[in-house]
């Protein structure tokens, strides 16, 4: 089985940028102590004036049950009740399959 790379991003409204941070942050303990979860790492993007503009986060699953399981956990439920209305666009996600990784 391959390892399951997930590529999120997110683009808060401007006004909800903590409240973002604060949703994003919630997920970060619990989803670390999944037992297939490799890497839950959380990164913000700032512009030339130092403002965020957007968060990502960079996971790593050990194959795609561990993926499915994520999805199934009531912090992952909540943190899907309550991101999307504090976006400016959609979040965008791309989920990819290792093929050749260290």
């Amino acid at each position: 089985m391959s390892k399951i790379i997930v590529l999120a991003s997110f683009y808060p409204k401007k006004d909800k940028v903590n409240e973002v941070k604060e949703v994003i942050l919630s997920m970060i303990k619990p989803t670390r102590s999944e037992e297939g979860n490799e890497l839950y790492n959380f990164y913000e993007e700032k512009n030339n004036d130092n403002k965020i503009i957007s968060f990502h986060l960079f996971e790593i699953y050990k194959d795609s049950a561990a993926l499915d399981f994520h999805r199934e956990t009531v912090h992952y439920k909540d943190y899907r009740s309550k991101i999307e209305d504090l976006l400016e666009k959609p979040r965008e996600v791309k989920v990819l399959n290792s093929i050749d990784s260290i």
